[in-house]
């Protein structure tokens, strides 16, 4: 399987790691971290020393509780990141975006692919400016408004519920001509969802990926609440762990893209699930 972005492929022969590289002063783990173009780009080569594939850059945090900015706020923090980025390494880029004018001034500044955390449903105009792009898309299962994403009321069969929004994604993405090779499908860990049904989709993986064979399953449990909650309300700088464990399990059982924080330990921890699972 490749993955179809923009000016290239990505080989999927091995499960790839997305570097979460925050531009945020209120991300729920890192934000305030990185700040400007010099610590944009100094991150930027840390997380491809330590086996970065793709870079996601985002410029407005979904955190519980966090509040939405403007677009040009949002502009003002990620293009400038995403121009110098460009400039300095040829390395796929990806925005963490839901609003068409931020992703193609994004996509105009050198980045490669769009990750949508509504999967085309706040923003009417972002699958025709991917279309016309031809860039990569990721589309991430959620449920209610941007201010309403983690305390929507939980779905009965959450199953059934990812598997209708990216059905109803995947429709809206063919007729913007965005192709199905350019599509990548997020399962949306710990938006509109309880523990239970984290951890049923962590572990059900496979579920999905019968269902949605031709398209690379991206996951992300890095740092999030419910590894937490699991650990004794451990605070985010200590779910490493948690975040290993469940990214490992999520590989295992098909995930093709693993989005983390903590790039160098999930590297490695992938690299091992792909060696036994190839060895069998």
């Amino acid at each position: 399987m490749d993955w179809q972005i923009r000016d290239r492929k990505l080989e999927l022969n091995r499960p790839l790691v997305m570097a979460v590289l925050n531009l945020t002063p209120d991300s729920f783990s890192d934000g305030g971290l990185i700040i400007g173009v010099d610590g944009a780009l100094r991150a930027a080569e840390k997380f491809i020393q330590e086996g970065a594939d793709i870079l996601d850059i985002g410029g407005e945090s979904s955190r519980p509780g966090s509040t939405a900015v403007g677009v040009e706020e949002e502009i003002r923090r990620v293009i400038p990141a995403i121009e110098a980025i460009a400039a300095r390494v040829d390395f796929p880029i990806s925005v963490d975006t839901y609003k068409s004018a931020v992703a193609k001034a994004a996509l105009d500044a050198g980045a490669n692919i769009i990750n949508n955390i509504s999967a085309f449903r706040f923003d009417t105009k972002l699958a025709a400016v991917v279309g016309a792009a031809k860039a990569g898309s990721i589309l991430m299962h959620s449920r209610g408004t941007f201010d309403s994403l983690h305390t929507a009321e939980p779905a009965t069969d959450i199953f059934k519920d990812v598997a209708a929004d990216f059905r109803r994604a995947l429709t809206i993405a063919r007729k913007a001509s965005i192709p199905d090779e350019a599509i990548a499908l997020d399962i949306g860990i710990g938006f509109g969802k309880t523990l239970e049904q984290n951890l049923a989709l962590i572990n059900g993986v496979g579920r999905l990926k019968q269902e949605f064979p031709k398209f690379p399953l991206v996951i992300g449990t890095s740092r999030k609440s419910f590894i937490g909650k699991i650990l004794s309300a451990a605070p985010t700088d200590q779910r490493l762990e948690g975040s290993l464990v469940t990214a490992a399990i999520a590989v295992y059982n098909g995930a093709n893209i693993v989005r983390a924080h903590d790039v160098k330990a999930t590297s490695a921890a992938v690299k091992m699930v792909d060696a036994i699972c190839k060895s069998s």
